[in-house]
């Protein structure tokens, strides 16, 4: 089993992509924010570490945590994202592991896990993964889409900066069919 991360900024097509290509037999997808989401629910360690972290007014009435509380509390300050990323990215990094196991037990070809911050987070166990592939867009895509599908909050922020050196990098332009193939071209055995 091949495993791929795909990463890029907000708008750059991941998430498109990896549901296109997942359709397709033998290749699994993993959305890194719905698994990252699901680490720290009620009962969960990281739970009680994100509300040891930031306190009680990150929860919403039930007691689950508020994502955009959060969000509002931790992007207006760094050290409050670091801090975040250093409690909830080795939980993800915990649950990925584990799924990657199981998608070998079950003879899937290729696995592509989807995030942000794949490329760039140093919590991220780069290890798992054969490439990670960073989809790049002009910042004129990238926010005519986000304000197409109401996440204009998206366009300004950096979310997910290149790392140096960089991964293999694909152009999001284009179609998702061509997105995708030019991910598979880029992950396909000849050019590794």
């Amino acid at each position: 089993m091949k495993v791929i991360g795909l990463a890029g900024r907000a708008g750059s097509g991941k998430s498109a992509v990896a549901r296109w290509l997942a359709r397709r037999p033998g290749i699994a997808w993993v959305d890194l924010d719905r698994l990252a989401w699901t680490t720290y629910a009620p009962g969960t360690v990281t739970y009680d570490r994100l509300v040891d972290a930031f306190g009680d007014d990150i929860l919403d009435r039930s007691g689950s945590i508020d994502r955009a509380r959060l969000a509002r509390r931790v992007f207006s300050d760094a050290a409050s994202l670091e801090r975040l990323n250093a409690i909830v990215h080795p939980a993800v990094a915990d649950a990925v592991a584990g799924i990657v196991q199981r998608h070998r037990d079950d003879g899937t070809a290729l696995l592509l896990i989807e995030g942000a911050l794949i490329a760039s987070s140093p919590h991220v166990d780069r290890s798992i993964y054969d490439v990670i592939v960073w989809l790049e867009v002009p910042d004129e895509l990238r926010a005519d889409r986000l304000r197409g599908c109401g996440r204009a909050e998206h366009v300004e922020r950096g979310d997910a900066v290149l790392p140096n050196p960089p991964v293999r990098t694909v152009s999001g332009e284009g179609t998702i069919a061509q997105v995708a193939d030019r991910l598979l071209a880029a992950v396909s055995g000849d050019n590794d």
